[in-house]
């Protein structure tokens, strides 16, 4: 089956050529050892690909958005899993917007040559949760940097990662106008002292950590932007996040109904095969349909952030209507396998794993309703 591949032909044949060097044995690999999938980051690093969005000034590919969905989409469209790098690419959004012009020479050409990853942002914290305005961690200003002292989860890929975005409150919310004011961005040597990294087991084979910030000293000219605003400079990122995830789950899904279409032309079960079987046929049918047209609330999203436009509610309903069009594929497919779908050696009990979490992270499908009602019809704030 051949489903369309119609946007960036090119770039879709390119990631996927690299894709295909990365096949199922060595995912379940990956999967069974709980292990970092380095091999597969460094060749996305050494074809470009980990540097889409960098300027070519500073040795980058310079990609729009829209182009970087694409290749996280073939990355999990392929059977594999992008959590591993998509960090990097929305991360990057923050430098790439906020961050000053030395920030950008300093740091960029040692990106784009996989010197250094900008794989993880410290953001969200155990008492606060998806309630970015009640975080906990301050950083003060001594002298010519900051002292930081707090607490970070679900912090992931940072121990595969020589930078981090951390948030972190410059002035108490008491003395602020707005609660979301106060806040600041900085850059993190993840080697530096001070930082205390503990790994989360979890579902899903994710490298995340929870982190305990002591005394943690950052020069000053790691601010990002201006001393206060972090928060709306964060929101860039968290835009671009939530598209490329969306994209990666539009790849998730379209795998599952790829894999289930082949395998039920192929199972016979009473001197037919399955897929003839309306009872089969309509799962799948209704799971491509609903890809398919999360896949266009995708590209809206990604063309408005490419053109600087306002994306705040077309990225929210890009990865909600994703995450959920993957999960009913991701059913569909299990079923139509039936205990062969539980089965490792199929894949489908993975990728099943991995497609769940986005119905939770990095933002749950009940804040994204309450976003929608509140910003876009107008409905009372409900928290």
């Amino acid at each position: 089956m051949n489903l369309a591949r119609d946007n960036f032909p090119e770039l879709r044949d390119a990631v996927r050529s690299l894709c295909t060097k990365f096949d199922s044995a060595y995912w379940q690999e990956i999967d069974e050892k709980r292990a970092f999938p380095e091999a597969f980051v460094n060749a996305l690093t050494e074809a470009g690909w980990m540097s889409a969005l960098i300027p070519e000034e500073y040795g980058g590919s310079g990609l729009s958005l829209t182009e970087a969905t694409v290749i996280m989409e073939e990355v999990t469209r392929s059977g594999g899993n992008a959590g591993c790098c998509h960090g990097q690419m929305y991360n990057m959004n923050t430098l790439l917007r906020h961050g000053s012009a030395q920030q950008k020479k300093h740091y960029l050409p040692r990106i784009a040559s996989g010197e250094l990853r900008l794989q993880a942002m410290g953001v969200t914290e155990p008492t606060a949760g998806t309630d970015t305005t009640k975080i906990k961690t301050v950083a003060v200003k001594k002298g010519d940097r900051y002292v930081i002292n707090g607490q970070k989860v679900w912090t992931s890929r940072l121990q595969h990662s020589e930078l981090m975005i951390l948030l972190a409150r410059t002035k108490p919310i008491g003395e602020v106008a707005k609660k979301s004011d106060g806040m600041s961005i900085f850059l993190v040597d993840t080697k530096s002292k001070g930082l205390d990294v503990r790994p989360i087991r979890n579902m899903v084979n994710h490298e995340t950590n929870q982190v305990f910030i002591d005394n943690l000293e950052v020069p000053a000219e790691n601010l990002i932007g201006e001393e206060g605003k972090g928060f709306r400079y964060i929101l860039d990122g968290l835009n671009a996040e939530r598209i490329l995830i969306a994209a990666e789950c539009i790849g998730d899904g379209y795998w599952f109904v790829e894999k289930a279409t082949a395998y039920s032309k192929d199972r016979v079960v009473f001197d037919r095969p399955i897929g003839q079987n309306q009872g089969i046929q309509f799962p799948i049918a209704e799971a491509y349909m609903e890809i398919e047209a999360a896949n266009l609330m995708r590209y809206k999203a990604a063309s408005l952030f490419d053109g600087r436009k306002n994306c705040g509610a077309e990225a929210n309903m890009a990865k909600h209507l994703a995450a959920k069009a993957s999960w009913e594929a991701a059913n569909a497919c299990l079923q139509t396998h039936g205990g062969f779908g539980f089965a490792a050696e199929y894949d489908i009990e993975r990728k099943f794993r991995e497609t769940r979490l986005y119905l939770v992270a990095p933002i749950s499908t009940n804040l994204i309703l309450s976003y929608l009602a509140e910003h876009v019809l107008g409905l009372p704030r409900s928290f």
